[in-house]
């Protein structure tokens, strides 16, 4: 965004979202991934770096909630804990230089995005391995596949709440470091998340996965 005060805001938006175990996915997926979602931002972020800092910008990352934790897309969670610590070392390296910046991490708003489109079991199962195909079945492909579409059907319609954070951190004179636009419920897990140990985490999540 250019001004009369020059190069004042870059958005780092770019992302893509997928589902499946770990296993699931191919390396080139997991490469395309990190390019995307991470390297993306990355490699534009030090494009705009010199502008930024001669015009005391803004520097705005969209992560996610799912840095936290994750559900069916861990690969998508990776990317989005990767782009957290990258922002906190920009952040805290860029304040000698008056540049802000500043993280979304929206929930769940697949619905508004699209970003994620609902998953077929039956593309899933012809996509694996037979190594995977020997140790998983159809019908557990099957129900994966449910209940992360049941999730994403669940998504916010009100996409605008995140565009208001993404204006709020690019204008106001005192932006925030981390913007969470989320439900109730998911800000409980983010906050479960980081003052539980590790197995309480695991415990309600895989009590989630079993439903």
């Amino acid at each position: 965004h250019f001004s009369s005060i020059g190069f004042w805001g870059l958005v780092n938006n770019a992302g893509i979202s997928t589902f499946g175990e770990t296993g699931w996915l191919s390396m080139e997926k997991y490469e395309k991934f990190a390019d995307v979602n991470l390297l993306g931002s990355i490699r534009t972020t030090l494009a705009f770096l010199p502008l930024l800092r001669k015009y005391k910008g803004r520097i705005v990352f969209m992560s996610s909630i799912i840095a936290y934790f994750a559900l069916g897309n861990g690969i998508y969670s990776m990317t989005k804990a990767a782009i957290e610590k990258f922002c906190d070392a920009l952040r805290l390296e860029m304040k000698k230089f008056g540049v802000q910046v500043c993280i979304i991490q929206p929930g769940n708003y697949a619905r508004s995005t699209k970003i994620q489109p609902p998953v077929s079991a039956e593309e899933i199962w012809n996509e694996l391995s037979e190594e995977e195909k020997a140790v998983y079945n159809k019908e557990y492909v099957q129900e994966r596949a449910n209940f992360f579409n049941s999730i994403l059907s669940e998504g916010s319609t009100n996409g605008n709440e995140v565009v208001d954070a993404m204006v709020h951190a690019l204008t106001s004179p005192a932006p925030k470091a981390r913007y969470m636009v989320a439900k109730l419920k998911e800000k409980a897990l983010v906050f479960v998340c980081a003052l539980f140990p590790t197995i309480v985490m695991d415990s309600v999540l895989s009590y989630a996965l079993s439903k």
